[in-house]
């Protein structure tokens, strides 16, 4: 695998192979916040969890149906009703139809992004990627995901990571998918990196224990003094500047009994693991609520590795794999979060990269950037409400149009950070954390 390259030319794995670069895919030092004092307003207690559909899930074919269009366009599948008056959901989600009472459903996104590379950054940041071009890869250039922008700006010091991404890293082949790490505002705010799915009975997360013996503890010291001594080699470059405090506060991730907990999700009861489903997107999903009760503030759960719903081909069949399963674990999901009342703090957004054609073409869709569909929960939704309206085929919304900018601009709304923050870029220019605007009609009663 392919390890992006930093200016002073040194990967973050090389600078940690004395150690500790086995505690996850991208490296701990990765995850460590930084104690920097922050102009910031409050910590807000909202988190959020991301589900995203990694190559675009058709949404003509499950929230944006069009059952009353030409063969060529509905599809395959028919439309079943909801608990939501005159709104449909295609057949292959019939437990989110049973809960369209938990969710806000907006079928009038769109971009102008037709490439995944370039769209999964737009969606993931909620900022177009720099110097944008077809395949253009993971870069110290990108913008920030949400949880490194929360993380640059609310620090925090108290064992448990501000982000985690889960259970894949966006790859395939040597192209690494931009836009998955905190880009231009520096490795020490990336997320945490989860590469194993949850779903195998053997998933652990290495070296995270909540009950260290002392001589192990002393061993981890002496492998940060390692570290260390490699930061002085590094002389004033940025990246050895900032590794020795993230070393020192790589103990409290280590010994974090709270986050080993939550990667225990062998603790579970057999029954709740069976309702998110026996599989890499509802364990994820499983995974995914456990470490937002354990204080994480943003989870990124991919489901599926790149291009997992990027049907080009044979949609329909591969549709009937997919769908089931993700309809099982967000039901799972949204049940458990009500039920515990951490609905009312969890922000939950369903996404893909864009839609799908409107037209079936060689018996699959092509990507569509003009519209799409998300899903939307918690954190002062207002359940029920299905936001914005496509035309008759799905192509393009008849209503004001949303931007992966104001999905962006929604997240760090809920959590606590002002959208136009302004931050500086890897030349310290001053730029704008996000320049959408909030989707205030998500959480109105209007």
């Amino acid at each position: 695998m392919l390890i992006p390259r930093h200016p002073v030319g040194v990967t973050r794995r090389e600078l940690l192979q004395v150690g500790y670069s086995g505690l996850v895919g991208l490296s701990l030092a990765s995850t460590i916040r930084a104690a920097e004092p922050s102009s910031s307003a409050k910590q807000s207690p909202k988190s959020v969890i991301v589900v995203f559909l990694t190559g675009a899930m058709s949404h003509i074919d499950t929230f944006d149906p069009k059952p009353d269009a030409v063969a060529e366009v509905r599809g395959q599948y028919s439309a079943i009703t909801t608990k939501v008056p005159g709104y449909q959901v295609g057949e292959l989600l019939p437990k989110m139809a049973a809960r369209t009472d938990k969710y806000a459903v907006v079928r009038s996104l769109a971009h102008a992004d037709n490439n995944h590379t370039a769209a999964t950054h737009h969606i993931i940041t909620g900022a177009k990627q720099p110097g944008v071009r077809f395949d253009k890869p993971l870069s110290r250039d990108d913008w920030p995901v949400y949880a490194s922008g929360l993380s640059f700006l609310r620090p925090r010091n108290d064992g448990v990571p501000t982000g985690v991404t889960l259970p894949t890293f966006l790859q395939e082949g040597p192209l690494v998918w931009p836009g998955q790490h905190a880009g231009f505002l520096g490795p020490k705010h990336d997320p945490m990196q989860i590469r194993s799915d949850p779903n195998t009975r053997d998933f652990k997360v290495e070296n995270l224990s909540a009950g260290l013996e002392i001589d192990q503890l002393n061993d981890r010291l002496a492998l940060l003094d390692g570290v260390n001594r490699q930061q002085r080699s590094l002389g004033e470059s940025l990246e050895g500047r900032r590794l020795s405090e993230q070393q020192q506060k790589a103990m409290s991730i280590l010994t974090s009994g709270k986050l080993a907990t939550a990667f225990n999700i062998a603790q579970e009861k057999k029954e709740t693991r069976d309702r998110y489903g026996r599989h890499m997107f509802g364990q994820s999903l499983l995974l995914a609520r456990r470490l937002v009760e354990a204080g994480v503030s943003v989870v990124q759960a991919n489901m599926g590795r790149v291009q997992n719903w990027d049907h080009h081909g044979d949609i329909f069949p591969a549709l009937k794999r997919n769908v089931p399963p993700l309809d099982s674990a967000m039901a799972a999901l949204l049940d458990d979060l009500n039920e515990s009342g951490l609905i009312n703090d969890t922000l939950v957004v369903m996404i893909g990269d864009f839609g799908r054609t409107p037209k079936v073409i060689n018996a699959g869709r092509d990507h569509w950037a003009p519209c799409f569909s998300a899903v939307f929960a918690g954190a002062g939704v207002q359940p029920g409400k299905i936001i914005g309206k496509s035309d008759k085929i799905g192509g393009y919304p008849v209503t004001p149009a949303y931007s992966p900018d104001d999905v962006g601009a929604t997240i760090y709304h809920v959590l606590g950070i002002d959208p136009a923050t302004e931050v500086r870029d890897r030349l310290d220019r001053p730029v704008q954390l996000n320049r959408g605007e909030v989707m205030t009609t998500l959480f109105s009663g209007v």
